[in-house]
């Protein structure tokens, strides 16, 4: 156990932090310089093998060479108590495959520019005359600040070396490796453009290329199989970033980028308006890329593994026939032999007589074979049966089948059972799955309606995910997966539709005591409608806001009204004024006594049945009364003389001087 161990008395081991088929890595702190450092340790059982031994120190020893922001910095390499070790950066952050686990899709800008820092670092390391070999998201570091760093040169290989691969030996991740490599040929450059493009695939998509249950069913598809569309699973993608990831991944490597810079040219323009709707990358259609074999160097597939070592048992291999091997006999002995044949035949005809007619067509003619039953066998496995009783195959046709899997033989042509001749043309039908239909395109309908017709063209089920959208409204399908066009199988098909929850929500800031100008600019600004009213504060400056409806750090969207109301500053005081209240003397009979009642209704009295006042009167009454009235409100006054009324008025605030 190397923790708490001081290496060389300098760099203490803290923890294990990783590891590999060939080396752990370790957190250490370098007791000199005081900082954290990583050291890859060989491990112990490779510790006596002196191949291992001398391909470490080549790992360090080109590692070194290389000084980019972009590559993990090696800082020293050391033996001690034959522990090898590698001292590196140590970066703090995250593996890139962790970071698509957790964001991919990886978003368009941060996607172009993660792979800006890597084609910058590749390129670099070509530049020096290495190739990473081994280039795969495990392989790549995100630091806390966005810094993307390249490790594990542990199977770098350095151009001018001869000696580091074998055509029988594949190193790296199956998942990530070229079609040159899956064939057992020389890793290239061009080998580093290939996986910089799986890279890309899976931090566009969130998920790799190629996959299968082995490690030789995925290196067949890397040689065979044509790389299928990102925008399958990401269909917001614009076609220029399509087109990088599917030149950096074509079959062969006259049509890949011609450097990692190319490649890195095209992703920093990837983006830009002029190349959104550019045309899709194609081979030319004489390569027949897509279609073509690839010949498979003899043993190159036995040794590769996936990620989780999975080890594949290579088939034994057949002896080769030594007449194979014979050189054509000269001519002359050919001429021979040929006519020692005809004075044989000549014979059987002059002294076998009958029996010459009998047994001639059957040493002649091809022999009968019956049609064997290969129905359910896989095509290969059909194929060889076949071939091995001497027929001949035509191209093989498809045809759907609710009972033989996709892929699978459904029967052949003549059928079998029959009888036919040695070197007879036989059709092979391979099943392409159960009757398929042509998925139908729910984008833009309500969720409701295209879940009414999912469920009547009986797809097995579906699934809703919502997401917010500026474009779409609210409760509308945005785009669903499969995609409208795609062929599926309704009864095994789970629809995933993503709808719109509208625009996305808006925390609503507090304008409360800000000016009713600076909260109309901002509202505008967010496309939120400020709806106002005003009403008199005593606490508030005038213009500036008193309350707000929604309240603060409410969730709303665009468009949503937002009621503000707005201080008018103190409410005025109350109003005074003096009335005059004349009243002529005119009794009924001369020196009656005449009665005079006021009634008032005002802010200090009311009219309850009782005069405010009462004046009797034998000469005219000149006197007058003083009425308060409250901000914005009324006043009322009556006179009534000997019990009848002689003025009856109402004072408004607003016509008090």
């Amino acid at each position: 156990m190397l923790i708490g161990k001081r290496l060389n008395d300098r760099y203490k081991i803290m923890e294990v932090i990783g590891g590999g088929g060939m080396a752990n890595v370790y957190l250490a702190h370098d007791m000199i310089l005081d900082r954290d450092v990583a050291v890859k340790v060989l491990r112990l059982d490779f510790a006596n093998d002196e191949e291992f031994i001398r391909r470490f120190r080549r790992e360090a020893q080109s590692a070194t060479s290389l000084d980019h922001p972009n590559i993990v910095s090696i800082y020293d390499i050391g033996e001690e108590d034959d522990i090898y070790y590698i001292v590196m950066e140590h970066v703090s952050g995250k593996t890139l495959k962790q970071y698509i686990q957790q964001y991919a899709p990886v978003e368009q800008y941060n996607a172009v520019e993660i792979m800006n820092q890597l084609t910058s670092a590749i390129s670099h390391a070509h530049e020096n005359g290495i190739i990473h070999r081994d280039i795969k998201p495990q392989n790549i570091l995100i630091d806390d600040y966005g810094t993307v760093k390249v490790t594990d040169f542990g199977i770098a290989m350095a151009l001018s070396s001869t000696t580091i691969t074998q055509t029988n030996s594949l190193l790296g991740s199956v998942h990530y490796l070229s079609p040159e490599q899956a064939r057992g040929s020389l890793a290239t450059k061009k080998s580093d453009v290939y996986a910089l493009g799986i890279v890309m695939f899976e931090l566009l998509t969130g998920r790799l290329p190629f996959s299968g249950e082995s490690a030789v069913s995925i290196a067949l598809k890397h040689l065979q199989s044509q790389t299928p569309s990102p925008k399958r699973w990401n269909p917001t993608l614009p076609q220029s970033m399509e087109n990088v990831v599917l030149k950096a991944m074509a079959k062969d490597p006259l049509h890949r980028y011609e450097s990692v810079d190319e490649m890195q040219a095209d992703v920093m323009t990837a983006l830009e308006p002029s190349r959104m709707n550019e045309p899709k990358f194609y081979i030319p259609d004489d390569d027949e890329e897509a279609t073509k074999a690839i010949p498979i160097i003899k043993g190159s597939l036995n040794n590769i593994t996936n990620e989780d070592e999975t080890r594949i048992r290579p088939p034994e291999n057949k002896p080769v026939s030594e007449k194979a091997e014979e050189p054509p006999p000269p001519k002359k002995k050919k001429k021979k032999k040929w006519i020692i044949g005809l004075l044989i035949l000549f014979l059987l005809l002059v002294g076998g007589g009958g029996a010459a007619f009998t047994l001639l067509p059957a040493m002649l003619l091809p022999k009968d074979v019956t049609v064997p039953d290969v129905s359910g066998k896989e095509y290969d496995d059909a194929v060889k049966e076949l071939i091995d009783l001497g027929l001949v195959l035509e191209e093989p046709k498809e045809e759907p089948s609710d009972d033989i899997e996709e892929g699978k033989v459904t029967r052949t042509f003549p059928e079998a059972g029959e009888v036919v001749k040695e070197g007879k043309a036989i059709t092979i039908f391979q099943s392409s799955g159960k009757e398929k239909i042509e998925m139908a395109d729910y984008s833009g309908l309500p969720v409701n309606e295209a879940i009414n017709r999912i469920e009547a063209a009986n797809y097995d089920d579906y699934e809703l995910d919502e997401i917010h959208s500026d474009e779409v409204p609210e409760g509308e399908v945005i785009r669903q997966e499969p995609e409208a066009g795609e062929s599926v199988v309704p009864e095994e098909t789970v629809i995933r539709l993503i709808v719109s929850m509208g625009s996305s929500p808006i925390e609503l800031d507090n304008y409360q005591g800000s000016s009713i100008e600076f909260a109309q600019r901002h509202l505008a600004s967010l496309e939120l409608v400020p709806e106002v009213t005003r009403e008199y504060n005593d606490s508030v400056s005038e213009g500036n806001i008193i309350k707000q409806e929604p309240a603060p750090e409410s969730q709303v969207k665009k468009g949503d009204t937002i009621k503000l109301i707005v201080s008018d500053g103190p409410q005025p005081g109350d109003k005074t004024v003096d009335i005059p209240l004349e009243v002529k003397y005119d009794p009924e009979e001369e020196g009656a006594e005449q009665t005079v009642e006021l009634y008032l209704e005002d802010l200090n009295n009311t009219m309850d049945g009782e005069p405010k006042e009462t004046f009797i009167i034998t000469e005219d009454l000149i006197t007058s009364f003083t009425v308060t009235v409250a901000y914005k409100q009324q006043a009322k006054y009556r006179i009534v003389v000997d019990g009848k009324e002689v003025e009856n008025k109402t004072i408004n605030y607003d016509d008090i001087e």
